[in-house]
């Protein structure tokens, strides 16, 4: 059986995600009590439902404090575990509820919905780390959605994921970040009003970085850094290792050097590419 559980930060897209598992033929439960997940475990397998996933978030109290334990007894077991931790920052969930003026489960009483989501990243901040942490801040959902497709896709218990994540300083750094490295004192194709409108996908971009020596110096040191240590993240249990790459756009360099340490890795590891200012190919 393989069960994938998601939870995270309310607003973050949870919805989203289980939505997308449920058109993939997963049997989807939201707003479970945790209390109920080895009974639903066990009554899904008398029926022979194979695939199934499950949403557990603030919603369901102060039981929210039990999944590490619950997570660490389901992984002993025969089943195929994944765990997806949905995120974003307070500002970008400010403005979604704005927007949707929805009310946040925290928000009682005289509490604000700033303090309200203060508090609840408080609450869950020990579980970002358990799984496969996204952080959907300026993420359109088209994008977020081949993002958990491409997590479904990776194979659970067949050790870490390397993940090489593009992004634009301008928009922030990634809170789904392990390691960050800043690739702005490259050239950069922006200048080339020829270059300017693609993005680090394209052939004559990657020609153009691949003739600048300081590029690809930039590149293997990148290579070689990551090479050097992932040994010791695969030594430590870790199930991803999310390698962020920022320049001040996100759409030229940092997208090409994504997409060749990408390929240069996956005779080494499960490899995931994605781009936070670029849409998914496939999704647009």
């Amino acid at each position: 059986m393989h069960l994938v559980l998601i939870s995270g930060l309310s607003g973050s897209g949870k919805s989203i995600a289980l939505h997308v598992l449920e058109d993939a033929g997963y049997y989807c439960v939201d707003n479970l009590p945790l209390q109920l997940l080895p009974a639903l475990v066990e009554q899904l397998a008398r029926q022979g439902i194979d695939k199934f996933a499950v949403a557990i978030d603030i919603r369901g109290g102060d039981s929210i404090a039990m999944l590490p334990r619950q997570l660490e007894a389901l992984r002993s077991t025969e089943l195929d575990v994944q765990f997806l931790f949905l995120d974003a920052r307070n500002e970008t969930l400010l403005k979604r509820y704005s927007e949707t003026r929805r009310r946040h489960p925290l928000a009682l009483g005289e509490r604000t919905l700033a303090e309200a989501i203060v508090e609840e990243r408080a609450r869950l901040e020990a579980l970002a780390a358990l799984g496969h942490h996204i952080d959907t801040s300026d993420v359109k959902p088209n994008a977020l959605r081949e993002w958990v497709r491409q997590f479904v896709a990776a194979e659970p218990g067949q050790g870490l994921t390397l993940l090489f994540e593009s992004f634009g300083f301008k928009h922030g750094i990634p809170l789904d970040a392990d390691l960050v490295f800043d690739v702005r004192c490259l050239p950069n194709p922006y200048y080339d009003e020829v270059l300017r409108p693609q993005t680090g996908r394209d052939a004559a971009v990657a020609d153009y970085l691949e003739r600048q020596p300081e590029v690809l110096r930039m590149r293997d040191d990148i290579a070689r850094f990551v090479a050097d240590w992932l040994p010791s993240y695969i030594a430590d249990s870790r199930n991803y290792l999310t390698v962020a790459i920022g320049c001040t756009g996100g759409q030229h360099r940092s997208v090409y050097l994504a997409e060749w340490l990408g390929r240069a890795f996956r005779a080494r590891a499960r490899v995931l590419v994605r781009h936070r200012q670029v849409t998914p190919l496939g999704a647009a």
